[in-house]
């Protein structure tokens, strides 16, 4: 009986001994995947976005990989005010028109309008239409405003010409998308106001000065992309010629006190110009330069 018990004895012994190595080799094998198996991340609700929200900034990486400083700041309160109107003017006026690009949207929900607005039109700041400024200027509806945006195709380097800053709103939404803005603005009072609120803001690059937006901005030049937010005649010609090849411009184009349009330019890689009209529009004469008959 004793030589029986001591063989269970020894059979408890190695049964426990050979659990024991299993429980071992197990966990090894846990802590092996747990180090060398990427994690799996579920989805979360935050990745459905509200229609309202501002889509992801898709040249943010791009424009980290290219060195890119002076980006917009975003610390000034202005920017956390009236975030519900400015969801509802990108989904209603400019989402519902078929404005997909991503940065368009996202720079059109970011910039707070109402602070480029005076206080007199402050509650209009949101609506769908042009408001003045003053000295016989206008801010553009903000559907206009991202139209012409999406029509330069900017990118996360691209450097832009301005002709007609205005209250810099429209400079303020380029420079959310491209590198940098040069604008310029005739009307000496209107630059300097716009300088100071686009520095207040936060957009160390938009470069404002007051001149004839007709000669372009030469020693800056040649630009990806050139915006014009009053209406000419004609096209300047400094404007064909300090656009880069392979670069877009907008501009509204026509009689001050009759029909004008948009007018989309393209220059191919050899220089050649193509141009075409994409919507009537009303804009404010440009003047200077661009007045003077042929």
């Amino acid at each position: 009986m004793a030589e029986e018990e001591r063989e269970r004895q020894r059979k408890r012994i190695v049964a426990a001994f050979f659990g024991l190595v299993v429980i071992v080799l197990l966990a090894g094998i846990l802590i092996l995947r747990s180090g060398t198996e990427p994690a799996v991340t579920l989805a979360s609700q935050d990745k459905q976005a509200d229609s309202n929200q501002a889509p992801p900034d898709v040249n943010e990486q791009r424009a980290r990989e290219d060195g890119e400083v002076g980006r917009p700041d975003h610390n000034h309160p202005a920017f956390a005010e009236r975030v519900d109107e400015r969801k509802r003017m990108v989904a209603t006026q400019i989402r519902a028109r078929h404005i997909k690009d991503p940065n368009v949207l996202r720079a059109m929900l970011t910039v707070p309008r109402h602070a480029f607005i005076p206080p007199g039109q402050q509650r209009y700041a949101y609506a769908d239409y042009p408001l003045p400024i003053g000295q016989g200027q206008t801010i553009s509806q903000p559907y206009i405003v991202a139209f012409m945006t999406d029509a330069l195709k900017l990118r996360a380097n691209s450097k832009v010409l301005e002709i007609g800053t205005g209250s810099g709103y429209q400079a303020a939404v380029c420079a959310e998308i491209a590198r940098e803005v040069y604008t310029i603005e005739i009307v000496e009072k209107l630059a300097k106001s716009a300088k100071e609120q686009l520095k207040k803001l936060g957009y160390p690059n938009v470069f404002v000065k007051a001149g004839d937006g007709f000669f372009g901005w030469p020693d800056k030049g040649p630009f990806d992309a050139i915006i014009g937010t009053a209406a000419a005649k004609r096209i300047p010609e400094p404007l064909l010629e300090q656009l880069k090849p392979g670069g877009r411009m907008i501009i509204p184009t026509g009689s001050p006190y009759g029909f004008q349009y948009l007018e989309l330019v393209t220059k191919d890689k050899d220089g050649k110009i193509k141009k075409s009209r994409v919507m009537p529009v009303r804009f404010v004469p440009m003047t200077g330069e661009v007045q003077k008959e042929d």
